[in-house]
Protein backbone atom coordinates (compact mmCIF):
# COMPACT_ATOMS: atom_id res chain seq x y z
CA UNK A 1 0.00 0.00 0.00
CA UNK A 2 2.83 2.46 -0.40
CA UNK A 3 1.21 4.07 -3.18
CA UNK A 4 -2.29 4.77 -1.11
CA UNK A 5 -0.16 6.01 1.58
CA UNK A 6 2.00 8.54 -0.57
CA UNK A 7 -1.42 9.55 -2.12
CA UNK A 8 -2.68 9.68 1.73
CA UNK A 9 0.56 12.27 2.44
CA UNK A 10 0.47 14.31 -0.50
CA UNK A 11 -3.44 15.00 0.19
CA UNK A 12 -3.24 16.07 4.17
CA UNK A 13 -5.74 18.46 5.59
CA UNK A 14 -2.66 20.93 5.68
CA UNK A 15 -2.17 21.25 2.43
CA UNK A 16 -5.94 20.96 0.72
CA UNK A 17 -6.43 24.58 1.20
CA UNK A 18 -3.88 25.35 -1.47
CA UNK A 19 -6.12 23.05 -3.81
CA UNK A 20 -9.83 23.32 -5.40
CA UNK A 21 -10.38 20.07 -5.88
CA UNK A 22 -11.64 17.81 -3.28
CA UNK A 23 -9.63 14.55 -2.36
CA UNK A 24 -12.21 11.86 -2.15
CA UNK A 25 -9.52 9.40 0.09
CA UNK A 26 -9.55 11.92 2.95
CA UNK A 27 -13.07 13.55 1.99
CA UNK A 28 -12.01 17.17 3.08
CA UNK A 29 -13.26 19.51 0.89
CA UNK A 30 -11.40 23.08 0.57
CA UNK A 31 -12.17 25.66 3.11
CA UNK A 32 -11.20 28.98 1.55
CA UNK A 33 -10.97 29.72 -2.16
CA UNK A 34 -10.10 33.04 -3.51
CA UNK A 35 -13.03 36.03 -5.28
CA UNK A 36 -11.12 35.28 -8.39
CA UNK A 37 -12.27 31.95 -8.18
CA UNK A 38 -15.63 32.04 -7.42
CA UNK A 39 -16.22 34.53 -10.57
CA UNK A 40 -14.43 32.08 -13.04
CA UNK A 41 -16.36 28.91 -11.81
CA UNK A 42 -19.37 31.12 -12.31
CA UNK A 43 -18.65 31.79 -15.97
CA UNK A 44 -19.81 28.64 -18.19
CA UNK A 45 -17.60 29.03 -21.20
CA UNK A 46 -14.86 29.33 -18.53
CA UNK A 47 -16.08 25.97 -17.13
CA UNK A 48 -16.26 24.38 -20.35
CA UNK A 49 -12.09 25.08 -21.21
CA UNK A 50 -11.88 24.00 -18.47
CA UNK A 51 -12.91 20.62 -18.52
CA UNK A 52 -11.62 20.82 -22.36
CA UNK A 53 -8.36 21.33 -21.12
CA UNK A 54 -8.04 18.78 -18.35
CA UNK A 55 -9.62 16.14 -20.18
CA UNK A 56 -6.96 16.63 -23.04
CA UNK A 57 -3.95 16.99 -20.63
CA UNK A 58 -4.89 13.52 -19.13
CA UNK A 59 -5.27 12.42 -22.00
CA UNK A 60 -1.66 13.33 -23.12
CA UNK A 61 -0.61 11.74 -19.53
CA UNK A 62 -2.28 8.30 -20.66
CA UNK A 63 -0.47 8.04 -24.01
CA UNK A 64 3.21 8.44 -22.34
CA UNK A 65 2.44 5.33 -20.13
CA UNK A 66 1.25 3.31 -23.00
CA UNK A 67 2.66 1.28 -25.61
CA UNK A 68 3.47 3.97 -28.74
CA UNK A 69 1.39 1.76 -31.13
CA UNK A 70 -1.74 3.30 -29.52
CA UNK A 71 -0.34 6.53 -28.75
CA UNK A 72 -0.73 8.32 -31.67
CA UNK A 73 -4.41 7.22 -31.98
CA UNK A 74 -4.95 8.36 -28.18
CA UNK A 75 -3.35 12.10 -28.97
CA UNK A 76 -5.99 12.17 -32.05
CA UNK A 77 -8.86 11.72 -29.38
CA UNK A 78 -7.57 14.50 -27.92
CA UNK A 79 -7.98 17.33 -30.32
CA UNK A 80 -11.75 16.20 -30.37
CA UNK A 81 -14.64 18.79 -29.19
CA UNK A 82 -15.30 16.23 -26.57
CA UNK A 83 -11.86 14.11 -25.83
CA UNK A 84 -13.16 12.26 -22.42
CA UNK A 85 -15.91 11.07 -23.90
CA UNK A 86 -14.41 10.46 -27.06
CA UNK A 87 -11.63 8.25 -24.92
CA UNK A 88 -14.81 6.78 -23.19
CA UNK A 89 -15.42 5.16 -26.52
CA UNK A 90 -12.84 4.44 -28.10
CA UNK A 91 -11.95 0.42 -29.02
CA UNK A 92 -8.41 1.82 -29.46
CA UNK A 93 -7.81 3.17 -25.97
CA UNK A 94 -10.04 0.10 -24.33
CA UNK A 95 -7.77 -2.41 -26.09
CA UNK A 96 -4.75 -0.82 -24.77
CA UNK A 97 -5.77 -0.03 -21.40
CA UNK A 98 -7.70 -3.50 -21.34
CA UNK A 99 -3.98 -4.84 -22.64
CA UNK A 100 -1.71 -2.93 -19.87
CA UNK A 101 -4.02 -3.53 -16.84
CA UNK A 102 -4.25 -7.81 -17.69
CA UNK A 103 -0.20 -7.80 -17.47
CA UNK A 104 1.07 -9.92 -14.85
CA UNK A 105 2.94 -7.19 -13.04
CA UNK A 106 -0.54 -4.69 -13.09
CA UNK A 107 -1.51 -3.61 -9.88
CA UNK A 108 1.32 -2.79 -7.93
CA UNK A 109 1.58 0.46 -5.99
CA UNK A 110 3.98 1.87 -9.03
CA UNK A 111 1.66 0.95 -11.62
CA UNK A 112 1.86 3.61 -13.54
CA UNK A 113 -1.56 3.31 -15.09
CA UNK A 114 -3.40 2.74 -11.61
CA UNK A 115 -1.79 5.93 -10.84
CA UNK A 116 -3.41 7.77 -13.96
CA UNK A 117 -7.02 5.96 -12.99
CA UNK A 118 -6.09 7.41 -9.31
CA UNK A 119 -5.24 10.85 -10.54
CA UNK A 120 -8.18 10.95 -13.13
CA UNK A 121 -10.78 10.51 -10.73
CA UNK A 122 -9.55 12.35 -8.32
CA UNK A 123 -10.37 15.42 -10.75
CA UNK A 124 -13.86 15.21 -10.07
CA UNK A 125 -14.84 15.80 -13.57
CA UNK A 126 -17.65 13.74 -14.72
CA UNK A 127 -17.14 12.79 -18.18
CA UNK A 128 -13.42 11.67 -16.66
CA UNK A 129 -14.56 9.68 -14.20
CA UNK A 130 -16.82 7.69 -16.26
CA UNK A 131 -13.62 6.86 -18.38
CA UNK A 132 -12.30 5.79 -14.72
CA UNK A 133 -15.35 3.57 -14.03
CA UNK A 134 -15.86 1.80 -17.17
CA UNK A 135 -12.53 0.03 -16.36
CA UNK A 136 -14.16 -0.83 -12.60
CA UNK A 137 -15.12 -4.57 -14.22
CA UNK A 138 -11.57 -5.19 -15.58
CA UNK A 139 -9.94 -3.78 -12.11
CA UNK A 140 -12.34 -5.21 -9.35
CA UNK A 141 -12.18 -8.94 -11.67
CA UNK A 142 -8.17 -9.11 -11.62
CA UNK A 143 -7.97 -8.06 -8.37
CA UNK A 144 -10.55 -10.13 -6.62
CA UNK A 145 -8.90 -13.30 -8.95
CA UNK A 146 -5.76 -12.45 -8.17
CA UNK A 147 -5.71 -11.93 -4.22
CA UNK A 148 -7.70 -15.25 -3.89
CA UNK A 149 -5.86 -17.35 -6.36
CA UNK A 150 -2.36 -16.16 -4.70
CA UNK A 151 -3.98 -16.60 -1.25
CA UNK A 152 -5.32 -19.99 -1.30
CA UNK A 153 -1.81 -20.88 -3.23
CA UNK A 154 0.97 -19.64 -2.18
CA UNK A 155 1.17 -17.27 1.92
CA UNK A 156 2.85 -14.55 0.10
CA UNK A 157 0.17 -11.83 -1.35
CA UNK A 158 1.69 -9.74 -4.76
CA UNK A 159 1.52 -5.89 -4.35
CA UNK A 160 -1.65 -5.22 -5.35
CA UNK A 161 -1.80 -1.26 -3.41
CA UNK A 162 -2.18 0.40 -7.54
CA UNK A 163 -5.70 -1.96 -7.82
CA UNK A 164 -6.41 -0.86 -3.96
CA UNK A 165 -6.13 2.45 -4.51
CA UNK A 166 -8.36 2.44 -6.99
CA UNK A 167 -11.23 1.07 -5.21
CA UNK A 168 -10.47 3.07 -2.08
CA UNK A 169 -11.08 6.87 -4.18
CA UNK A 170 -14.39 5.24 -5.05
CA UNK A 171 -15.24 3.93 -1.79
CA UNK A 172 -14.17 6.82 0.00
CA UNK A 173 -16.01 9.59 -3.03
CA UNK A 174 -19.43 7.30 -2.31
CA UNK A 175 -18.91 7.49 1.46
CA UNK A 176 -18.91 11.31 1.40
CA UNK A 177 -22.18 11.06 -1.11
CA UNK A 178 -23.76 9.60 1.76
CA UNK A 179 -22.92 11.62 4.84
CA UNK A 180 -23.08 8.92 7.08
CA UNK A 181 -26.80 7.76 6.23
CA UNK A 182 -27.88 4.10 5.29
CA UNK A 183 -29.57 3.67 1.59
CA UNK A 184 -33.61 2.67 2.39
CA UNK A 185 -35.71 1.33 0.42
CA UNK A 186 -39.48 1.57 0.79
CA UNK A 187 -41.11 -1.68 1.18
CA UNK A 188 -44.88 -1.45 0.40
CA UNK A 189 -47.72 -3.69 2.01
CA UNK A 190 -48.42 -6.55 -0.24
CA UNK A 191 -51.81 -6.84 1.43
CA UNK A 192 -53.35 -4.19 0.21
CA UNK A 193 -55.21 -4.85 -3.58
CA UNK A 194 -52.28 -3.12 -5.52
CA UNK A 195 -49.13 -1.15 -4.92
CA UNK A 196 -50.85 2.17 -5.35
CA UNK A 197 -53.78 1.39 -3.13
CA UNK A 198 -53.14 3.42 0.43
CA UNK A 199 -55.96 3.74 2.19
CA UNK A 200 -56.11 4.87 5.57
CA UNK A 201 -55.71 2.21 7.62
CA UNK A 202 -57.45 1.69 10.94
CA UNK A 203 -54.97 2.15 14.16
CA UNK A 204 -54.50 -1.33 16.53
CA UNK A 205 -54.78 -1.36 19.68
CA UNK A 206 -51.54 -0.18 20.49
CA UNK A 207 -51.62 2.83 18.50
CA UNK A 208 -50.19 1.79 14.98
CA UNK A 209 -51.10 2.44 11.68
CA UNK A 210 -51.26 -1.26 10.17
CA UNK A 211 -50.65 0.28 6.35
CA UNK A 212 -47.92 2.19 6.85
CA UNK A 213 -45.35 0.69 4.21
CA UNK A 214 -41.92 -0.77 5.78
CA UNK A 215 -38.79 0.29 5.61
CA UNK A 216 -35.66 -1.70 4.77
CA UNK A 217 -32.12 -1.13 5.01
CA UNK A 218 -30.50 -1.69 1.40
CA UNK A 219 -27.05 -0.64 2.45
CA UNK A 220 -25.91 0.12 5.60
CA UNK A 221 -23.67 3.05 6.90
CA UNK A 222 -20.61 3.37 5.37
CA UNK A 223 -17.33 4.12 7.50
CA UNK A 224 -14.10 5.06 6.41
CA UNK A 225 -11.11 3.23 5.12
CA UNK A 226 -7.70 3.85 4.95
CA UNK A 227 -6.69 0.58 3.69
CA UNK A 228 -8.08 -2.58 2.01
CA UNK A 229 -8.37 -5.29 5.04
CA UNK A 230 -9.56 -8.66 4.14
CA UNK A 231 -12.87 -8.68 6.38
CA UNK A 232 -13.78 -5.12 4.51
CA UNK A 233 -12.52 -6.56 0.97
CA UNK A 234 -16.41 -7.25 -0.11
CA UNK A 235 -17.90 -4.38 0.87
CA UNK A 236 -15.13 -1.40 -0.54
CA UNK A 237 -15.33 -3.54 -3.87
CA UNK A 238 -19.28 -3.76 -3.58
CA UNK A 239 -19.39 -0.10 -2.71
CA UNK A 240 -17.18 0.60 -5.90
CA UNK A 241 -19.04 -1.68 -7.66
CA UNK A 242 -22.30 0.35 -6.61
CA UNK A 243 -20.76 3.44 -8.11
CA UNK A 244 -20.69 2.08 -11.37
CA UNK A 245 -24.40 0.61 -11.71
CA UNK A 246 -25.28 4.19 -11.06
CA UNK A 247 -23.51 5.27 -14.01
CA UNK A 248 -24.23 1.90 -16.31
CA UNK A 249 -26.78 3.63 -18.53
CA UNK A 250 -23.40 5.87 -19.69
CA UNK A 251 -20.88 2.29 -19.75
CA UNK A 252 -20.25 1.57 -23.01
CA UNK A 253 -21.02 -2.31 -24.04
CA UNK A 254 -17.73 -3.56 -23.67
CA UNK A 255 -17.53 -3.07 -20.09
CA UNK A 256 -20.93 -4.29 -19.33
CA UNK A 257 -19.81 -7.56 -21.35
CA UNK A 258 -16.29 -8.15 -19.28
CA UNK A 259 -18.11 -7.91 -16.03
CA UNK A 260 -20.79 -10.37 -17.30
CA UNK A 261 -17.70 -12.17 -18.06
CA UNK A 262 -16.01 -12.15 -15.03
CA UNK A 263 -19.10 -12.62 -12.44
CA UNK A 264 -19.87 -16.26 -14.64
CA UNK A 265 -16.36 -17.23 -13.97
CA UNK A 266 -16.92 -15.52 -10.13
CA UNK A 267 -19.62 -18.19 -9.08
CA UNK A 268 -17.51 -20.91 -10.71
CA UNK A 269 -20.02 -23.37 -11.22
CA UNK A 270 -21.07 -25.13 -14.63
CA UNK A 271 -22.82 -28.29 -13.32
CA UNK A 272 -26.37 -29.14 -14.81
CA UNK A 273 -28.52 -27.75 -12.13
CA UNK A 274 -27.85 -23.93 -13.91
CA UNK A 275 -30.09 -24.84 -16.77
CA UNK A 276 -33.07 -26.12 -14.43
CA UNK A 277 -35.09 -23.21 -15.98
CA UNK A 278 -34.35 -23.71 -19.73
CA UNK A 279 -36.62 -25.86 -22.15
CA UNK A 280 -34.95 -27.80 -24.63
CA UNK A 281 -33.30 -25.79 -27.23
CA UNK A 282 -35.31 -24.64 -29.92
CA UNK A 283 -34.83 -25.71 -33.15
CA UNK A 284 -35.67 -23.42 -35.57
CA UNK A 285 -37.10 -25.43 -38.81
CA UNK A 286 -40.10 -23.47 -40.19
CA UNK A 287 -43.70 -22.22 -38.32
CA UNK A 288 -45.54 -24.79 -37.07
CA UNK A 289 -48.71 -24.61 -38.99
CA UNK A 290 -46.78 -25.07 -42.09
CA UNK A 291 -47.72 -21.72 -44.03
CA UNK A 292 -44.97 -21.58 -46.56
CA UNK A 293 -44.25 -17.57 -47.04
CA UNK A 294 -43.37 -15.87 -50.35
CA UNK A 295 -40.83 -14.04 -49.35
CA UNK A 296 -37.35 -16.42 -48.56
CA UNK A 297 -35.46 -13.83 -47.62
CA UNK A 298 -37.77 -12.61 -45.49
CA UNK A 299 -38.19 -15.50 -43.38
CA UNK A 300 -34.31 -15.94 -43.43
CA UNK A 301 -34.11 -12.66 -41.73
CA UNK A 302 -36.48 -13.68 -39.12
CA UNK A 303 -34.96 -16.89 -38.54
CA UNK A 304 -31.54 -15.45 -37.96
CA UNK A 305 -33.08 -13.13 -35.70
CA UNK A 306 -34.43 -15.15 -33.64
CA UNK A 307 -31.43 -17.34 -33.68
CA UNK A 308 -29.65 -14.47 -31.76
CA UNK A 309 -31.84 -15.05 -29.14
CA UNK A 310 -30.80 -17.56 -28.15
CA UNK A 311 -28.47 -17.90 -25.57
CA UNK A 312 -24.97 -19.05 -26.92
CA UNK A 313 -23.31 -21.00 -24.39
CA UNK A 314 -21.08 -23.04 -26.65
CA UNK A 315 -19.62 -19.65 -27.98
CA UNK A 316 -19.10 -18.05 -24.12
CA UNK A 317 -17.50 -20.81 -22.09
CA UNK A 318 -13.83 -19.70 -23.57
CA UNK A 319 -14.20 -16.51 -21.84
CA UNK A 320 -14.16 -18.12 -18.38
CA UNK A 321 -10.85 -18.03 -18.37
CA UNK A 322 -11.15 -14.22 -17.40
CA UNK A 323 -11.54 -15.02 -13.60
CA UNK A 324 -11.68 -18.09 -11.29
CA UNK A 325 -13.87 -19.03 -8.64
CA UNK A 326 -14.06 -16.88 -5.59
CA UNK A 327 -15.91 -15.85 -1.92
CA UNK A 328 -19.49 -14.25 -3.07
CA UNK A 329 -20.50 -12.67 0.31
CA UNK A 330 -23.57 -10.57 -0.19
CA UNK A 331 -22.03 -7.02 0.10
CA UNK A 332 -20.59 -7.86 -3.21
CA UNK A 333 -22.89 -9.99 -4.60
CA UNK A 334 -26.21 -7.56 -3.95
CA UNK A 335 -24.38 -5.03 -6.50
CA UNK A 336 -23.64 -8.00 -8.72
CA UNK A 337 -26.61 -9.08 -9.14
CA UNK A 338 -28.22 -5.37 -10.13
CA UNK A 339 -25.62 -4.97 -13.10
CA UNK A 340 -26.68 -7.48 -14.31
CA UNK A 341 -29.83 -6.79 -13.63
CA UNK A 342 -29.42 -4.19 -16.37
CA UNK A 343 -27.42 -6.12 -18.55
CA UNK A 344 -30.35 -8.57 -19.06
CA UNK A 345 -33.20 -6.69 -18.91
CA UNK A 346 -32.31 -2.76 -20.22
CA UNK A 347 -33.40 -2.49 -24.31
CA UNK A 348 -30.73 -0.98 -25.40
CA UNK A 349 -28.05 -3.50 -24.59
CA UNK A 350 -27.15 -5.64 -27.61
CA UNK A 351 -27.78 -9.21 -28.11
CA UNK A 352 -24.55 -10.14 -27.05
CA UNK A 353 -24.22 -8.28 -23.78
CA UNK A 354 -27.79 -9.66 -22.91
CA UNK A 355 -26.58 -13.68 -23.81
CA UNK A 356 -23.61 -12.95 -21.58
CA UNK A 357 -25.56 -12.06 -18.72
CA UNK A 358 -28.07 -14.76 -18.66
CA UNK A 359 -25.10 -16.83 -18.53
CA UNK A 360 -24.00 -15.52 -15.64
CA UNK A 361 -27.05 -15.38 -13.88
CA UNK A 362 -27.48 -18.95 -14.53
CA UNK A 363 -24.12 -19.99 -13.05
CA UNK A 364 -24.48 -17.75 -9.87
CA UNK A 365 -28.14 -19.31 -9.73
CA UNK A 366 -25.86 -22.64 -9.62
CA UNK A 367 -23.70 -21.49 -6.87
CA UNK A 368 -26.72 -19.93 -4.70
CA UNK A 369 -28.17 -23.76 -5.03
CA UNK A 370 -24.71 -25.23 -4.14
CA UNK A 371 -24.20 -23.19 -1.03
CA UNK A 372 -27.65 -22.39 0.10
CA UNK A 373 -28.05 -19.01 0.23
CA UNK A 374 -32.06 -17.90 0.20
CA UNK A 375 -31.99 -14.67 -0.53
CA UNK A 376 -29.20 -15.66 -3.45
CA UNK A 377 -31.98 -18.24 -4.70
CA UNK A 378 -34.39 -16.00 -5.39
CA UNK A 379 -33.03 -13.15 -7.10
CA UNK A 380 -31.09 -14.85 -10.10
CA UNK A 381 -33.80 -17.20 -9.90
CA UNK A 382 -36.27 -13.65 -10.66
CA UNK A 383 -33.63 -12.91 -13.15
CA UNK A 384 -33.87 -16.04 -15.13
CA UNK A 385 -37.75 -15.75 -15.16
CA UNK A 386 -37.73 -12.37 -16.54
CA UNK A 387 -35.23 -13.70 -18.91
CA UNK A 388 -37.19 -16.53 -20.15
CA UNK A 389 -40.35 -14.70 -20.39
CA UNK A 390 -38.40 -11.70 -22.68
CA UNK A 391 -36.99 -14.00 -24.72
CA UNK A 392 -40.60 -15.24 -25.81
CA UNK A 393 -42.01 -12.34 -26.35
CA UNK A 394 -39.53 -11.07 -28.56
CA UNK A 395 -39.58 -14.50 -30.21
CA UNK A 396 -43.61 -14.47 -30.43
CA UNK A 397 -43.31 -10.53 -31.69
CA UNK A 398 -40.73 -11.45 -34.49
CA UNK A 399 -43.08 -14.72 -35.88
CA UNK A 400 -46.05 -12.39 -35.66
CA UNK A 401 -44.12 -9.78 -37.49
CA UNK A 402 -43.19 -11.76 -40.01
CA UNK A 403 -46.43 -13.17 -41.04
CA UNK A 404 -47.68 -10.35 -41.32
CA UNK A 405 -45.31 -8.70 -43.73
CA UNK A 406 -46.04 -12.12 -45.58
CA UNK A 407 -49.96 -12.06 -45.53
CA UNK A 408 -49.67 -8.17 -46.74
CA UNK A 409 -49.63 -7.88 -50.60
CA UNK A 410 -47.52 -6.34 -52.29
CA UNK A 411 -48.47 -3.65 -54.94
CA UNK A 412 -46.84 -3.47 -58.40
CA UNK A 413 -44.87 -0.84 -59.91
CA UNK A 414 -46.92 1.22 -62.65
CA UNK A 415 -44.92 1.27 -65.53
CA UNK A 416 -42.80 4.57 -66.05
CA UNK A 417 -44.35 6.66 -68.82
CA UNK A 418 -41.84 8.62 -70.56
CA UNK A 419 -43.18 12.03 -72.29
CA UNK A 420 -40.99 12.64 -75.15
CA UNK A 421 -41.60 16.25 -76.57
CA UNK A 422 -41.97 16.16 -80.65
Amino acid sequence: MDFHLKQVKNSSPSSSNSSTTPNPLTATTPTTTSAATTTTTDDPMHSWWESISKARSRIHALASILPYSSSESLITLADSDRPALSLLSSPVAYSAISDTLSSPLSGSGSDPLCHWLYDTYLTTDSHLRLVVLSYLPLLSGLYLTRIHTTSSDSPSLPSLAGFEAVLLALYASETKSRAGKPVLVTIPDLSQPSLYHTPRGKPSPDGVNQSRPKIGVLSPPLEPQLAVKSTKRACIVGVALDCYYKQISQMPSWSKLEFCQFAAAWAGQDCSCKRDFDATDIEISGFSDGRVLEDGDEIEDVVEEMGRMVIQKDGFTSELSKGSRIPLPWELLQPTLRILGHCLLAPLNSQDVKDAASVAVRCLYARASHDLVPQAILATRSLIQLDKRAREAAKVAAVANASSNANTPSKTKKPEILLVSK
